[in-house]
């Protein structure tokens, strides 16, 4: 197959966008932090569309403070000011709040500013942690992928022995939180003490508890976060995630680094397996082996409808690589796919047509496609075509309940998503 893979846009302006900005994925991975307070460096509009974003896709209420930079503070203060000013107000005003960690990420204002961002740690007592994040560059996926890297490199302490039974996940952002939390409790039944950064297992799934939404909800601690130099080994999940695996191998070089482009589909799954089964020199638990064969049958049974179809993917590139190589595994012919930004893996995608854009250049391939694997702002393009379907996966999706318990990943959660679409377009072919 011929694959077009083109790795810039072709047009000034973006007409129906599906890339979100660098400062939203700093701000998820923090909420990944037990008792973070995620803090932006912005104007207060840039936190307040990030705040409802997340608020309407999780349908949770959620941590979002911002430092209310000015026309007069853009202009006369060099950053301290506002952000130790911004800190200073919120413990203040909620005097119960304890935050374990002040997760700062600048916007493009901030970042054209120039501001200082570094030296504030100087000045508070509260542990603190910053990202360089600016509109202008990168993606969702980028801004996620730093902010993992920013923890490990100034919280992380150095190491120089490694607990073989200690693991650490690193995780892309398009994984959500019950995804986080299934990888999590298979490395769990092959006997490991099992962590993820950052962690949001525990996070936005709609768990109630007292002073809900005030600080992040994350699973993992600062503490935590600062013992993870003595791990084992380090498994980073998604190709944005490696630089944050080369950070902690800074800190410890013994560490054993495995990674993996996505744990999507049965190759992939089993690869995953046969890494923890190396490590730990065990065979995988009865439950394991089940859901493996509960995949191989629900391949089998998708092939007949997938392997007649023909789809468009788009998204984060993590999240197309991980989809693209399922479909294409039960027989699934990938039209074209849609990126947010360029990234290698996107390299290895097989698809006709492979390129950074948006949705007004991926619906001429709408109407050709049996179904549509987009976020929800793809189904006012599909509205009234009876004859191609929508599968809502990346963000946003204001449309769907459950979003935070939706399983892809793994064996278990590759059945979920093949029969999803199977059942997809059995409704589009047969009563489209």
């Amino acid at each position: 197959m011929e694959i077009k893979l083109s790795k810039t846009e072709h047009k000034p302006l973006q007409v129906n966008p599906i890339r979100h900005s660098q400062p939203m994925g700093a701000a998820l991975a923090f909420m990944g932090v037990k008792d973070c307070l995620p803090l932006m460096h912005s104007a207060q509009g840039c936190a307040s569309f990030t705040k409802v974003f997340y608020t309407r896709h999780f349908n949770e209420p959620i941590a979002m403070y911002n430092t209310s930079v000015s026309d007069i503070t853009a202009v006369l203060d060099g950053g301290d000011y506002s952000i130790l000013m911004a800190i200073e107000n919120i413990t203040k005003k909620n005097k119960k709040m304890k935050p374990s960690l002040i997760g700062l990420h600048t916007t493009g204002l901030t970042e054209t500013k120039g501001d200082d961002v570094r030296s504030v740690g100087t000045h508070v007592e509260i542990p603190y942690c910053y990202v360089n994040t600016p509109d202008y560059e990168g993606g969702m996926e980028s801004g996620w992928a730093l902010t993992a890297q920013s923890l490990i490199e100034q919280l992380c302490e150095p190491a120089t022995i490694c607990k073989k039974d200690k693991i650490v996940l690193l995780p892309h952002v398009s994984m959500q939180p019950i995804e986080v939390e299934k990888l999590k409790e298979i490395c769990s039944l092959f006997g490991f003490e099992t962590y993820a950064l950052p962690d949001i297992s525990t996070a936005l799934d709609g768990y109630l508890d007292e002073g809900q939404g005030k600080l992040a909800s994350g699973n993992i601690t600062v503490e935590e976060i600062k013992a993870l130099g003595d791990s084992g080994t380090v498994i980073s999940i998604g190709s944005s995630m490696q630089r944050a695996a080369e950070a902690l191998l800074v800190k410890n070089e013994t560490i054993n680094h495995v990674h993996f482009d996505h744990v999507m589909g049965l190759d992939a799954s089993d690869n995953f397996v046969a890494a923890l089964m190396e490590i730990r020199q065990i065979d995988p638990f009865p439950s394991i082996k089940r859901w493996r064969g509960r995949l191989q049958d629900a391949m089998l049974d998708a092939h007949f409808l997938i392997g007649s179809s023909r789809f468009v993917v788009s998204g984060e590139p993590d999240m197309i690589t991980g989809m693209c190589a399922m479909i294409h595994s039960v027989g699934g012919t990938v039209d074209a796919v849609v990126s947010t930004v360029y990234a290698p893996v996107l390299e290895s995608v097989e698809a006709k047509h492979i390129f950074v854009g948006d949705l007004e250049d991926a619906k001429p391939f709408f109407d050709k496609a049996d179904l549509v694997i987009s976020n929800f702002h793809a189904e006012r393009l599909l509205h009234g075509n009876k004859h191609t379907g929508l599968v809502i996966r990346g963000f946003p999706n204001y449309e769907e309940l459950g979003n935070q318990l939706k399983n892809d990943q793994h064996y278990e959660g590759s059945c979920y998503f093949l029969f999803e679409i199977a059942n997809k377009l059995r409704e589009v072919k047969h009563h489209g």
